[in-house]
């Protein structure tokens, strides 16, 4: 081919053709390179396991869980089940995450740590009805540290009537009868329930802090 003939050719050429052709290479290029410039998306597989099954089911319960329920769940023992704590606490502890499993009410259950208190009041707000006034906690105490004790008792230590405030303590469940004082009248004995331990953090009464340190200094 002369060189006059490739001139001809070249000036029959549609350029705008040649324009859009390679546009719309461009284009798939960069389709292409978005397509692929995105993250797949999929569910990760886990492979559950007896400690993960635990910790999974202590996460989603609102209420202390105990060994043996949790043994009969994942199928396992409750020594079992009271060494998958304790690995479970020790990786918590390990990786500075914010919660532990801690003993509740004579079960297990996940609990923030005191250090994020902080924060965490921020965000609750206790609703009205379970706030609990000066002279209900006044109460609440004297039932929980003389426990089991009679009505007549409770209004002698704090010097005014009590049966209102001994059924409103009921009737936020944290105060029940327990048995009645072999006394004349066999008046009620009454102490405290399962979910006072669980509302004030404490695995069993004992856990109560001793009177002489709440005691204010002088």
């Amino acid at each position: 081919m002369t060189e006059e003939q490739l001139d001809i050719t070249v000036e029959n050429v549609d350029l705008e053709s040649l324009n859009d052709n390679s546009e719309s290479e461009e284009n798939i290029e960069i389709e292409e390179t978005s397509e692929e410039s995105k993250p797949e998306i999929y569910e990760a597989e886990v492979e559950p396991t007896a400690e993960s099954v635990v910790e999974a089911v202590l996460f989603a319960s609102d209420e202390p869980l105990s060994a043996n329920r949790l043994a009969n769940i994942t199928e396992t023992s409750a020594r079992q089940i009271n060494k998958h704590i304790q690995n479970l606490n020790e990786k918590y502890k390990t990786n500075n995450h914010s919660f532990r499993i801690e003993q509740i009410a004579g079960g297990f259950q996940m609990m923030t740590l005191t250090t994020y208190n902080h924060w965490l009041k921020k965000l609750l707000r206790a609703r009205d009805d379970s706030k609990l006034s000066q002279a209900a906690v006044e109460t609440l105490a004297i039932i929980a540290y003389k426990q089991p004790i009679i009505r007549a008792d409770i209004e002698a230590i704090r010097g005014v009537a009590a049966g209102d405030m001994i059924r409103n303590l009921m009737y936020k469940g944290l105060v029940k009868i327990v048995g009645r004082a072999e006394v004349l009248g066999r008046p009620m004995l009454y102490g405290t329930t399962k979910k006072f331990l669980e509302i004030f953090g404490l695995n069993t009464l004992k856990d109560l802090p001793k009177i002489e340190e709440l005691k204010k200094p002088e």
